[in-house]
């Protein structure tokens, strides 16, 4: 008997209770304030994208109709990944001190792509003696695997009006 994509959601619903994505948001931000970026990309599910647009941005603008500060497919996210690694990536090297705060995790629902949760975020980012302040929202798309949870989706938004006095994002939110 082929399964409905009512009981495929209902599968994936219970698979991932609200204090299960929690946990994975914690980590995830442990891994990044850490710069386990190796790690955090393993969170990724194959095909995933990582999104930052516009500061002040709707929540389903699409990057096809609006400038995105980061707009990367799965491939690009690894590319990211190794660059920041690298000294040649002057913006992050060496790399900034970071400290991030999660909150209000919510599981919104789910849907053919996976479990959608939406948290808060303050992201502090010090480096040569200043210190900048992202806050906004994420919006993320989570799938159950056998063993794990994975990104298949994760979206930042800056709850700015713009990016001053920071100028710009050089590490990952």
């Amino acid at each position: 008997m082929m399964a409905t994509a009512s009981t495929i959601c209902a599968a994936a619903q219970q698979l991932l209770s609200r204090a299960e994505c929690e946990d994975l948001l914690y980590h995830e931000a442990a891994l990044l304030d850490d710069w386990q970026l190796d790690e955090w990309f393993a969170l990724f599910a194959p095909g995933a994208t990582y999104d930052v647009p516009q500061a002040g941005a709707a929540d389903d603008i699409s990057s096809a109709e609006a400038l995105f500060y980061i707009a990367d497919d799965y491939d690009r996210l690894r590319y990211r990944v190794e660059r920041l690694k690298s000294p040649m990536a002057h913006s992050e090297w060496p790399r900034s001190d970071t400290a991030r705060i999660i909150g209000n995790v919510r599981v919104l629902g789910v849907n053919e792509a996976g479990v959608q949760v939406r948290c808060t975020y303050v992201c502090y980012r010090s480096k040569n003696n200043v210190t900048d302040t992202f806050i906004g929202h994420c919006l993320y798309t989570l799938i159950g695997e056998p063993g794990a949870i994975r990104i298949a989706s994760k979206r930042v938004m800056l709850d700015v009006n713009s990016l001053r006095p920071q100028g710009r994002v050089s590490i990952i939110l």
